[in-house]
Parts: C-alpha cells; structure tokens; sequence
C-alpha cells in the first residue's frame, strides 16, 4: 500500500498538472477565436511581386534562324569546357580552371590479403 504522505503529493502534482492542462487549451481556445475573428488579410501577408531590371539592349545579335525538323541553333555557339589537346597546343584556353591539388588523388590501391 502507498503511505498517506506520498498519497497526498500524488494527489496535489495531479492537481497541478490538470490546472496546466486546463490551462493550456483556455490558452488555445481563446487564440483560435482571436484568429478567426480578425480579418485574413493580418494572418498572411504576401510579399510584392519581384521588379526584375530590363534586359540591356542589343542591336546586332539577333537569334539565328531554326530549320524545320533540324537542331535548335544557339547565338554565339556553345565551347566545349576543356578543349582537345590539338586545340591546347594552338594556344586555346580551358573555361574551367585546373582542380586543386587537394581534390586529385593518386588511385586506390586494392586490399593486399
């Protein structure tokens, strides 16, 4: 049997935690009424649209042409990232720069048994 001493703080922490519970949905009631109650607008605000700059002017480079059934053309031509070595060698340069040296590594040596 549980002595009256810790019966009578089991029945007060009990007594405590109701009044919180209770507390806690009269804390949620009344903030669900005050939502509803107040207008819409001041529950989400939505932000302005964004004012995008205009695009600069260009006189000469109009689009190319497509052919029916053929490849979409691009203005200028897309390079390739790293051009061949032929190319390298008549001095063209790379769009990407070299990988640091602490991204490269020697390859990994299978597990000796």
């Amino acid at each position: 049997m549980i002595p009256e001493e810790k019966r009578h703080i089991y029945r007060r922490e009990l007594l405590i935690a109701s009044v919180m519970t209770v507390a806690g949905f009269a804390i949620s009631g009344l903030s669900l009424a005050e939502i509803v109650i107040q207008d819409r607008s001041h529950v989400a605000q939505a932000t302005p649209p964004l004012q995008g700059s205009p695009a600069p002017a260009t006189e000469d480079k109009a689009p190319a042409e497509s052919k029916p059934g053929g490849e979409r053309p691009t203005t200028p031509a897309p390079e390739p990232a790293r051009p061949d070595s032929q190319a390298q060698q008549q001095g063209a340069a790379s769009a990407l720069p070299p990988a640091p040296a602490e991204k490269t590594a020697r390859p990994i040596q299978p597990k000796q048994q």
